[in-house]
């Protein structure tokens, strides 16, 4: 296997209907944020059934300019699952506000450990999908919408008293396309972030969006308009209306920040939206019910779910868990896999074994469940471009390197 060609984890799509979508933007003078962005806003508004949609530079910015919009900061806790990326938290520490962790059930958070973690200091509740496979919404949506959560809410600012309650901000970066009892994830909770990088289903190289689904009395188009002046530096108007006829004149009304999405990223973000369901989607699936066939019987391997009966995936990651594994055995399993050509990563470390949470005095002991998803986990390639025999081979290759490391 070392002579054959190595397998890379997960390269974006790009083929001639991405270059010739980006090089028509070039042509056309205008490649920061203007018409593909709003067009790329709309489309994926309808998508996704949301009230409004805003694309910017990434997950990261658009979920923490929501963060702020609310006026989260200082003394506030943001609750997180101690099984995500370190973005989730980071944008808590960014506003200053305290990151509570949660332990997760089968990856999603323990919905019965994040009622027990809810204090009058709680804010905001960040579930996050993880691999694709959305969390139960409605349960946390109605969780904070009960008498005793609503009791305990103590609102600092206009908007938090607007909203009467803890507001959802739902981490979707892995599940766009993915849907929760028939509809598309997006429009279920407060506010929905999604991911656009490089190795996501959908990519715009860099970026990401924030859906808006604000209940009344807000009006989710002047939250809108609010986040992107914030993403613009506070600035009053953005670069396509100054263009207008004696239009150069602005103000800035905020200490904003600079965050906005360019029409250059949104052009290929229209090309992955339009074959995104029927072709993107479909292979994916393919892909990953291919490898599940594969492992049955394997008493070594416990493969993922993608489905039950109120969630369906969007198929982003291929979970693989290593039945007996210690952390060690799982890494030597997956250093044997790279020098077969194999690419293959981990998702993820959890928050309190990273070196800025563990500082803060967060311990992996108590979050048991995060530890046991991460410690035998192995994420395999999943993209477009993988082939069936590229998929046998990448099975071939854990099987051997399973037997090599744990004979």
């Amino acid at each position: 296997m070392q002579n054959q060609k190595a397998i890379p984890f997960s390269p974006p799509r790009v083929d001639q209907k991405t270059i010739d979508a980006v090089t028509e933007v070039l042509k056309s003078g205008w490649i920061t944020t203007g018409p593909k962005t709003r067009e790329l806003e709309a489309k994926i508004n309808v998508y996704c059934g949301s009230g409004r949609t805003l694309c910017l530079n990434a997950w990261t910015n658009a979920a923490e300019l929501v963060l702020r919009w609310f006026g989260v900061g200082p003394g506030d806790e943001v609750i997180v699952p101690a099984y995500t990326y370190a973005a989730t938290a980071n944008i808590v520490v960014h506003v200053g506000a305290v990151p509570v962790m949660v332990d997760v059930i089968d990856y999603n958070m323990d919905v019965e450990v994040l009622r027990k973690a809810i204090t009058p200091r709680t804010k905001v509740i960040m579930p996050v999908d993880i691999a694709g496979l959305p969390c139960d919404y409605d349960t946390i949506m109605d969780m904070v919408k009960s008498p005793e959560v609503l009791a305990m809410f103590n609102a600092a600012n206009d908007r938090q008293e607007m909203l009467g309650r803890i507001l959802v901000l739902n981490d979707a970066a892995h599940s766009f396309g993915a849907e929760y009892k028939g509809k598309k994830v997006g429009s279920q909770c407060d506010v929905a972030g999604f991911s656009f990088h490089a190795v996501k289903n959908l990519t715009t190289a860099e970026g990401g969006a924030v859906t808006l689904n604000l209940p009344a009395p807000f009006n989710n188009d002047d939250i809108w308009t609010a986040l992107n002046r914030s993403a613009l530096h506070g600035q009053t108007k953005d670069a396509l209306s100054k263009t207008q006829a004696g239009q150069w004149r602005y103000d800035i009304v905020e200490p904003g920040f600079k965050c906005n999405m360019t029409d250059l990223q949104a052009a290929i973000g229209l090309v992955e939206l339009e074959r995104y369901d029927n072709d993107t989607l479909v292979r994916r699936k393919a892909i990953c019910e291919r490898y599940t066939a594969a492992f049955a019987g394997q008493t070594a391997f416990k493969v993922p779910h993608f489905e039950d009966s109120n969630r369906t995936s969007c198929y982003h990651l291929y979970m693989l868990r290593i039945n007996g594994a210690t952390e060690a055995q799982r890494d030597a399993i997956i250093q044997y896999a790279a020098e077969q050509g194999v690419s293959t990563n981990v998702h993820f470390q959890p928050l309190p074994l990273l070196s800025y949470y563990k500082g803060l005095g967060y311990k992996m002991a108590d979050y048991p469940n995060a530890w046991a998803c991460y410690a035998n986990e192995i994420s395999l390639p999943v993209y477009y471009d993988l082939t069936d025999e590229q998929v046998d081979r990448i099975v071939q290759t854990m099987i051997e390197a399973v037997q090599h490391v744990m004979k």
